[in-house]
């Protein structure tokens, strides 16, 4: 009995622990990733824009549906492995060198934007992808910032999108 209720007091700590060190981190961060392909900025600027395609070359989608939004802005509806949406909102898209999308779903406990910024090298490219990221729940915000790293799903899109630019996609 001591030995559980000493397991249990632990426990309160390490989840009081969390709580706190969540309440305590900034609700918004700023992820930088960046990368260089041997790609043209056009090809590039094809495989991020070209929404439709992603779910060939992106292993963390299955399915994306592209439908018309509020004020004539283009929304991105991603779809998971297991069924689950997220929903992106167009807000700004300079051909070839600028795209911002930022979650639509407002329900969600997280948020923010992703601006891709596409510039010229005498090889290819360069690839900036900034997320301008919120997460709302004090909890969310620990596991997003020691456990997965900000930093998680943009390495993540870049090597997909290594990956998908080396095979000719673009």
């Amino acid at each position: 009995m001591t030995g559980l209720l000493g397991a249990l007091g632990v426990l309160a700590v390490l989840v009081a622990a969390v709580l706190v060190t969540g309440w305590l981190l900034p609700e918004r961060h700023v992820a930088p990733g960046r990368a260089a392909f041997s790609a043209a900025p056009a090809e590039v600027w094809q495989a991020v824009s070209d929404y439709r395609t992603q779910g060939e070359w992106r292993d963390d989608v299955v399915a994306v549906e592209v439908v018309p939004g509020a004020n004539g802005r283009t929304l991105v509806r991603e779809v998971d492995a297991d069924g689950e949406t997220l929903t992106y909102a167009i807000v700004e898209s300079e051909p070839p060198r600028r795209l911002v999308r930022r979650i639509a779903d407002e329900s969600l406990p997280f948020g923010g934007t992703w601006t891709f910024e596409i510039e010229a090298l005498d090889t290819g490219s360069w690839l900036t992808l900034t997320e301008h990221g919120e997460v709302y729940n004090p909890v969310f915000r620990f596991v997003s910032r020691f456990v997965l790293g900000h930093t998680a799903s943009i390495e993540h899109y870049l090597a997909q999108l290594r990956r998908h630019l080396e095979r000719g996609g673009g």
